[in-house]
Formats: structure tokens, C-alpha cells, sequence
């Protein structure tokens, strides 16, 4: 097995990790509250999947104005849009915290603030590692359907570093939010 996939199978293990305990960590956190409302979310971004970044987000309320997210984030292949072909992989996690200006989390009005680390390597055999993420604010709004089906969207600023070895993504970019997903 090559370095390569011997640290990417390291980074996956580690990342199913932080899944769990962040996981069981935000069931401990979250007071009980309006039972009537969806607790958790698990939401997929498409926008930046065409963009060559997965991220799951599992997010927790945690009271009616407050929700909190952790999730996985992979950059494993090339923007499906063609923009770009950077020789670099990168697995990391992603954080988030949203306040709800309508006081009924998980949907409705929001402000976050977000966050990603990750680690980096060149995708060439025994290439170099490093580190990588961004930072972003974002303003947005999510909608929960029939209670189970959740459908967001937001805007904001964004402070991307994603390189290894010369290869990279650096800057202050405009920050767009996509997520479709399950409410339970």
C-alpha cells in the first residue's frame, strides 16, 4: 500500500472518529426542547461537490436560536466545472455554528459562522503533506418540509488556504451555501 492511501485511510479512521465522539458530545450538549421540532439535520452540499469539496454536515440544535454542525470534508478529486486541475488531495472536518433570528432551529433565517480544517498532500506518488482550510461567514435560510426534508441556501465571505508543495488555492472569495437534506 503506498503512503498515499496508507495516510488517507489514517485520516478517514481518524475523521469517523471525531463523527462519533462529536456526535454522542452534541446529544450530551443539547438541552431537550420542542419536541415538536426536528433536533438533528444531516445535510449534503451539491454546490460544493461540483467544486471538487464533499462535506456531510450532521447538525444539532441546541436550543431554539442555536444549532451546531461537525462533519466530514474531502477534497478527492478536480472541480467537476472544469476550472481547475490542482495536483492536491485533501481530508479534514468541518465545524459550524448558527444562530436562528426566528427562534425555531433548524429552519428558518440564519447567520453562521464556519470553519475547516484539513490535511493536504500532493497527489503524486511520496508527495509532501500539509495543512489546509478556510473560514467563512455566511447568511442564509433553511426550510424543513413535511418536518423530514431540509432545503438551504446562503451567502457570505470566505477565507480559503488549500495547497501543498506550490500547489494551491489561496484567498478571500465570495462564500455560497447549498445543502439538501433529511431533518429527524
Amino acid at each position: 500500500m503506498s503512503r498515499q492511501n496508507n495516510e488517507f485511510l489514517m485520516t478517514t479512521r481518524a475523521l469517523g472518529l471525531v463523527m462519533l465522539v462529536g456526535g454522542f458530545g452534541l446529544t450530551l450538549l443539547a438541552p431537550a426542547h420542542a419536541a415538536e421540532r426536528p433536533q438533528w439535520t444531516a445535510q449534503v452540499d451539491p454546490l460544493t461537490v461540483a467544486l471538487g469539496f464533499w462535506h456531510v454536515q450532521v447538525e444539532r440544535t441546541l436550543s431554539p436560536a442555536w444549532s451546531l454542525y461537525v462533519g466530514p470534508h474531502v477534497r478527492y478529486f478536480p472541480s467537476l466545472l472544469g476550472t481547475e486541475s490542482l495536483p492536491m488531495r485533501g481530508a479534514g472536518v468541518e465545524a459550524g455554528l448558527r444562530h436562528f433570528f426566528g427562534g425555531q432551529a433548524p429552519k428558518g433565517w440564519w447567520a453562521q459562522t464556519r470553519a475547516v480544517l484539513a490535511r493536504t498532500w500532493h497527489t503524486s506518488r511520496d508527495g509532501p503533506t500539509g495543512l489546509g482550510g478556510y473560514a467563512s461567514v455566511v447568511a442564509g435560510y433553511s426550510a424543513v418540509f413535511a418536518d423530514r426534508w431540509v432545503l438551504a441556501g446562503g451567502l457570505g465571505v470566505n477565507y480559503l488556504y488549500y495547497g501543498v508543495a506550490g500547489a494551491r488555492i489561496e484567498g478571500v472569495f465570495p462564500a455560497a451555501h447549498s445543502a439538501v437534506g433529511l431533518a429527524f
